[in-house]
Parts: C-alpha cells; structure tokens; sequence
C-alpha cells in the first residue's frame, strides 16, 4: 500500500518544474555570461558587444564577458554558441553574416542552421558602409573606379573580413550591379582586412563608416561612396553610390544577439527587455548618431521575421553573383 509520505512527495516533485523556469527566469543571471562575437577585435561587433555587456552588467548584475572566436567568415564563433549549453549563459552577437552564410557556406562546413540552432533575442543597430580605395588608386570618384576596373578586369582586388561577412556580401553585390570584375580577398577579420587597404596591400574596400571615417579623415585612404538611402551624418560630402553611379545599390551592416536554441523563453524575454532599453538611452543613440549607426528595436518575434527575410534576401544575391 502506497503511503501518505510517498504520495505527497510525489506530487511535489511533480509539480517542480512548472515553478523550475519562472523562477530561473528570475534569478537570471546568477554568474557571468558569455557573449561570443565571431569576428575580430576593434570591429563594429566587437565595439557594439562591449559597450552592450557593460550595460547588461549595470541592468542584470552580472558580468557580461565578450569572447572573441574568429575565423571562417563568422562560421567558428556560430557553431560554438550554437552548440553551447541552452541555460542563458552563452549568447551570439551576430549580423548579416549570419543570414548570407545560410545560402553562401554549404551545411556541412558549417554544422548548424541558424533558424533551427539559434533564437532571436533582439537586433541592436546598423550602419552604413562605405567603399573606399588606396590613395594610389588613380580614381577620384566611383564613377572612374569602376571606368578603370573594367579597364583592367580581373587586376584590381579588395578586402573584407571574411567570407560571406557583409563586407564581402557588399562587394559582390556592387560587382555585379557595376559590372565590373574585381578580386576578393579575404581576410581573418576587419582589423586585418582594414589594414590590408591602408597599407596598399589591396586597393579597395567597403567597411563600416563608424570604423573607416577616422582613416578617411585622416587621409589614409580615399572615399568614394557610401551606401545608404541617404548619405551619412558623419561623411556629408560623400556621396551616396546611388547619387555616384551605381543606382538602388545597398548595403548595410547590422548587429543583434542570440542565444542556444532551447533557452527558456522568460530568459530571451528578459534579455530582449533590457537590450531594448539599451537601445533607447540617450548617451548611446548620440554616440551611435556621431558614428553613424543607428538604433534597432524589435521583439524577439519581430526579429526572427526579419531574420527570415534577410536569409531569403541574401540567398537571392548569392544566386546572382554565383551565376556572374
């Protein structure tokens, strides 16, 4: 015969796990949390995961640590937070890359699916690009880079930060609506890609205008477009590559976190929460407006539908460009 003991404690474990996730959920976090950013240091994802974990550590009370795991254009840093533990304890500050690398780095090289592995948490921002060129480059304007690229096909080349990054996505995207035959080469990350155009190494590329305006200021290297719909606060006098010779071009880079597909949805609702506040506060939205970035806010249903949509767009430009 059961006793009265046996059925009370069996109804009490029983019930455990219907309080087990509230309650984590409030207790989150209780110990440091890792932010993995599969790019390199000094980039706008580096920078944007920085000054976001010293938020969340100021809103959460935890410490929020950026780990940097480069390599394979993004593809390294994914599948490790992909396949890290679901508690929380492990998110992914990611971009474009991400979305282009569904259709541009074939499953088995990169052991996940983004949609399937990974959940939307929140975006944060985005900025607009800008190409730019050697100061050796005997071109003053895009419209004369591109008469000399097809002068010289297959002679001229320029970096990104890897393959299937937004760089890279950019430059194939601005090939073949310029028509133009230029080699990509790509680099570990954007501080080496950067360097690469600085030095002379390459003669163009197309980075972030928040991480580029200081070298183009500085005279380092020669701005010929940027990328938006309009031009940018911080590069007024720089034309947009619509108004310089390549109409309905863009290209954008944007940054958002996620985490281990599995993570209780009061966990991703909390961390949502406190990155959507991150992005309304004055101090940040006036240094992203002097960098030319600019705040995103979604829920995190919102962002898996937008996230969705730039798979699907990306995979369309890599049809293109692969037919080129």
């Amino acid at each position: 015969m059961v006793s009265r003991f046996t059925l009370m404690l069996a109804m009490t474990l029983l019930a455990a796990p219907c309080v087990s996730s509230p309650s984590h959920a409030e207790d989150y976090p209780s110990r440091p949390v890792r932010i993995i950013v599969p790019f390199g240091a000094g980039g706008p994802a580096d920078v944007t995961a920085r000054l976001l974990g010293n938020t969340l550590q100021e809103t959460l009370g935890q410490p929020f640590v950026v780990e940097n795991r480069t390599g394979a254009g993004g593809v390294i840093g994914t599948e490790a937070a992909a396949k890290a533990p679901p508690d929380g304890y492990t998110l992914l500050m990611m971009s474009n890359t991400q979305t282009a690398n569904e259709s541009l780095v074939p499953a088995a090289q990169r052991k996940y699916e983004l949609m399937r592995d990974l959940l939307p948490i929140a975006p944060v921002n985005y900025s607009d690009l800008v190409i730019v060129v050697h100061p050796s480059v005997q071109a003053k304007t895009l419209a004369e880079f591109i008469a000399l690229a097809k002068s010289q096909p297959g002679k001229l080349n320029y970096a990104s930060s890897g393959q299937g990054t937004p760089y890279h996505m950019a430059g194939e995207l601005f090939k073949t609506m310029a028509g133009i035959d230029v080699v990509h080469v790509p680099y570990r990350n954007s501080g080496d890609a950067r360097t690469g155009v600085l030095s002379g190494q390459v003669q163009m590329m197309i980075d972030a205008v928040t991480t580029m305006a200081p070298n183009i200021n500085a005279g380092q290297v020669r701005a010929l477009a940027t990328t938006g719909a309009k031009r940018s606060a911080v590069l007024p006098d720089v034309p947009t590559a619509s108004e310089a010779g390549v109409p309905g071009y863009e290209a954008t880079i944007w940054l958002g976190l996620m985490a281990p597909s599995g993570t209780p949805k009061p966990i991703i609702d909390k961390l949502s929460a406190a990155i959507n506040a991150f992005v309304k506060k004055g101090d940040v939205v006036e240094l992203w407006n002097k960098q030319g970035a600019v705040p995103m806010s979604m829920t995190p249903e919102e962002f898996d539908k937008f996230l969705r949509g730039d798979i699907a767009k990306w995979a369309e430009v890599v049809k293109k460009f692969n037919k080129t």
